[in-house]
Formats: structure tokens, C-alpha cells, sequence
């Protein structure tokens, strides 16, 4: 981690929502999602949420070396959001703790605010994180 990474980093990434990120298609082998309205599912909305976030700490990082993984997310989705429109996340890094990461986060359609909340990362060694990986595979 590079001294730059201190509260205060702030980031905002648009969206336009295509209907490959709605309900539907969160999970198509479930006939319950598949019959739901066509709008920007939760689990795209979170989705979009840490990729702002990675976004706003990546060059403050030695990347691809030193990444981070997502590990809680307490957000609201407070309104419904159709296809086409642009969403846009605003991510602010609040609190350094270790290797843990405590973001403020918001996300915005163009018409009213639709979520937010607060996100937690850890930053990793991507190559001991692997090897972790591997070694659980190889347990039944």
C-alpha cells in the first residue's frame, strides 16, 4: 500500500445500464428472477459499487501485486432503475484500519438517489491470496 491511501479518496464511476444487468438475468436459471421486472438488479447495483471502489484505491496500490477483496457491504437499493439509464456511483474512502478498507458509498439514476451505505475491503497479496485459493481446493 502506497502512503497515498488515506481517507479522503474519492472516486465516481457512470453506469448505463444495458438489459444484460437486470433482474432477469441476475440469475437465469431461477424461474423466480426470470419473470421480474426489468430493472438494475441489487446484486449488478453492489457489483458496480466495488468496482468504484477499486477504481478510487487502485493507484494507490502496487498493482496487480496488491489487491482487494470485498468482505461487507451494508447499502441500501432504495429505487427501481430501467435500462438505459446512468447510474453513478460516488465512493469515498473513510477509514484506513491495517488492510482494512471502510468506504461511504451512494449511488445516483439521474432522477433521485437510489442507494447507499458503507463497504469494507481488505487488500491482498493476490499471489499468497492464490495460493490460499489452491490449498482449499484440495481439501474435500
Amino acid at each position: 500500500m502506497k502512503e497515498t491511501l488515506k481517507p479522503g479518496v474519492r472516486h465516481e464511476h457512470k453506469f448505463v445500464v444495458p438489459a444484460s444487468k437486470t433482474v432477469p438475468v441476475l440469475y437465469p436459471e431461477s424461474e423466480e428472477f426470470v419473470v421480474m421486472p426489468e430493472v438494475f438488479a441489487t446484486g449488478f447495483l453492489v457489483g458496480l459499487i466495488e468496482w468504484a471502489c477499486i477504481k478510487a484505491i487502485k493507484p494507490h496500490l502496487d498493482w496487480p501485486q496488491e489487491q482487494t477483496v470485498g468482505t461487507h457491504i451494508d447499502v441500501s437499493h432504495d429505487a427501481a432503475t430501467p435500462i438505459g439509464f446512468e447510474v453513478t456511483a460516488r465512493v469515498e474512502l473513510i477509514a484506513v484500519e491495517g488492510k482494512k478498507l471502510v468506504f461511504a458509498v451512494e449511488a445516483h439514476d439521474g432522477v433521485e438517489l437510489i442507494s447507499r451505505g458503507k463497504h469494507e475491503r481488505f487488500v491482498i497479496n493476490k499471489e499468497k491470496f492464490d495460493a490460499r485459493l489452491a490449498g482449499k481446493r484440495g481439501k474435500p
